[in-house]
Order: C-alpha cells, then sequence, then structure tokens
C-alpha cells in the first residue's frame, strides 16, 4: 500500500508540473505579445524587431522552450525595419489568417505604419504573402501603430494609435475588406489623466475584448520608457455606434499596474482557453526600472475574470515563481 499511495504522489507531481507552468515565457524580444489557440496549438508573436516571427506549442508551458521561425522579413525600404507589435487575426470570409504589424524605414522611428501579410486557413503552416499597406484615409503619410482588429455588429474596424497634436491617442476607422479603411478614423480616446502622462502623453496598443453585448477596449499608457506604463480600459456604452467619440467612456484609474517585480506591464492580447470558456491575458513586463522600449521586456500570462457589474478584471501580475494553471 505504502508504495502504492508513493507511486500516485509522485504521478500527481508529475501531472502537477505538465498542467501549470511559472512567467516570464519569454525573457528576450518579449515585447508587445499577441497569441491564439487554433486547432490544438497556442501561437505567440511579438516585437523581434527585424522580421515578424511565431512559434507554437499545444500547451503554455510548451511555449517556453518552442522554436521561434521568422515568418516575415521584407527588404522593401519603406517598411523593412523595426517590426513592431504584430498580431494575428482571421478573416473568416476569405478563409484565411491575416497578420497586421507596425514598421517603417530603417534610418528613423518617424515612418511608421501599419501592413498586413495574408496567410491560409492553418496558421502554422501558411505561406505568407505580402497584402498592403495600410492607408488611413485623410491622413496621408501619417506615423500610426499598433493595429488590431474590433468585430462589432457584424462589422469590422481597424483601432490603432495616432498622434493628434502632441498626444498620442487611440483612433477607430470602418473597414471594408481586410486591408482597406473605407472612412476617415475617429479618435475615440487620447490621454487626458495624469496617469496616462508619464513621460509622454500616450494611449497606444489598443486591444478589443466582449462579453455578451458589452464591448471594451484595453489600452497601454504613459512612456514605454519609464516607470509608469500600465493598462486603461475604455467600454463602448449601450450598444450605440463605435464610430462616435463620446459613446466611449473611460475609465478614471488604470485596471492593471506593476506588481511582484513586473514593473511597466502592458501592450497585451486576449486569447481564450482551448475550452472557449476562460479569458486569458498575454503582456509584457520589466524586471527594471526605469524600463526600455527595446527587447529586455519579458512576456507573461494569466488568466483573467470578470468583476460583478460585468467589466474584465485583469487582476495583478502574478510573480514568476507562482505556478498558474494551463488554460482549460
Amino acid at each position: 500500500m505504502f508504495w502504492y499511495l508513493l507511486a500516485s504522489l509522485t504521478f500527481l507531481g508529475h501531472l502537477n508540473l505538465i498542467c501549470a507552468f511559472t512567467n516570464p515565457i519569454k525573457t528576450q524580444d518579449g515585447s508587445d505579445p499577441f497569441m491564439v489557440y487554433d486547432k490544438g496549438y497556442y501561437y505567440i508573436t511579438a516585437s523581434t524587431w527585424g522580421n515578424v516571427q511565431m512559434a507554437r506549442a499545444s500547451t503554455i508551458a510548451g511555449l517556453k522552450n518552442a522554436t521561434w521561425n521568422i515568418i516575415w522579413e521584407d527588404d522593401t525600404p519603406s517598411r523593412a525595419c523595426h517590426f513592431w507589435a504584430p498580431e494575428f487575426h482571421w478573416i473568416a470570409e476569405e478563409d484565411s489568417w491575416y497578420i497586421y504589424y507596425s514598421s517603417g524605414s530603417c534610418d528613423t522611428y518617424d515612418n511608421q505604419r501599419i501592413h498586413a501579410i495574408k496567410g491560409g486557413c492553418d496558421l502554422g503552416n501558411s505561406t505568407w504573402t505580402f497584402a498592403a499597406d495600410i492607408e488611413v484615409p485623410d491622413h496621408p503619410n501619417q506615423w500610426f501603430i499598433d493595429g488590431s482588429i474590433l468585430q462589432y455588429a457584424r462589422k469590422r474596424y481597424l483601432i490603432f494609435s495616432m498622434f493628434d497634436g502632441d498626444d498620442q491617442s487611440l483612433w477607430i476607422a470602418p473597414m471594408s475588406n481586410s486591408t482597406t479603411l473605407s472612412a476617415a478614423p475617429v479618435l475615440f480616446s487620447r490621454p487626458n489623466y495624469d496617469w496616462e502622462k508619464h513621460g509622454l502623453n500616450v494611449n497606444e496598443g489598443p486591444i478589443a475584448i466582449s462579453r455578451g453585448k458589452r464591448q471594451f477596449v484595453v489600452y497601454s499608457a504613459s512612456f514605454c520608457g519609464g516607470d509608469s506604463y500600465q493598462l486603461g480600459l475604455l467600454e463602448l456604452v449601450g450598444n450605440k455606434d463605435p464610430m462616435v467619440a463620446s459613446n466611449w467612456v473611460k475609465t478614471p484609474t488604470p485596471v492593471f499596474t506593476a506588481a511582484n517585480g513586473n514593473n511597466e506591464p502592458g501592450h497585451n492580447g486576449f486569447f481564450k482557453s482551448p475550452s472557449g470558456k476562460e479569458d486569458w491575458i498575454v503582456y509584457h513586463a520589466s524586471p527594471d526600472i526605469p524600463s526600455s522600449c527595446g527587447g529586455a521586456r519579458y512576456t507573461n500570462i494569466q488568466k483573467i475574470g470578470w468583476t460583478s457589474d460585468g467589466s474584465p478584471d485583469l487582476g495583478v501580475p502574478l510573480p514568476w515563481s507562482e505556478e498558474i494553471p494551463e488554460p482549460v
């Protein structure tokens, strides 16, 4: 009986190792991460600066040792360098995956624009081709970054970050197809609270998340290379038109801030668990303070919840030593 119990405990110990993981997931070039779960695999990408890369694994723990493959690089002078914030998005009417990312010319950061590449129906085995330089109506040759897709009321919108004067702000525009904005964008959030203005006036990295009929956007605020980068929250109230700026209401305080050695947590993505019943956040954080805007930031992953009033509850960044059960 003793040996049976010992064997059972040993098995359960191994099972615990298999069914849990610890952060960080990536310790170099872990900035601006984004993830999806598709057909039995977790797919992850992040800012790797000189190209677009992707890794996959069947578990979160497996991502820590997964191979990162270069899936796109470009020698076109206008978009050959400074690859930032790639995101995977499924475009159902084309039965294809797209990746939206920011890049620009090699001699400056001032020429950053959003671009798109197109894959196939299998994210892990796609051949990627250049799809488009995204053009912003009424804002030709404008610096804009961090493009992400918002699906609302059977319509698709691009949300992104672009300057309005000295304020790096959030904008939204409707899309007529996967790469075309069909109307001029609307500014729907600018940095107006003190916690959004540390170092620079910044709203960036918008990411949509919804539950039921409620639509939210989480975004990053303040300068990425200081000591106060953090996440804020917007809600589209009353199921109204997302192209009307006044329909978006901002939470007056940040919703995800530094904790447990994770400094300047921000530029996140959201993904569903394999069952589709759990919501998870992937984000970057820095072991240092002040932080930097470069490749020294870590990728972290943890489960989120929902408050009793129906808003996303991101919690706090968990300690790196904490074992986190795998998504179910």
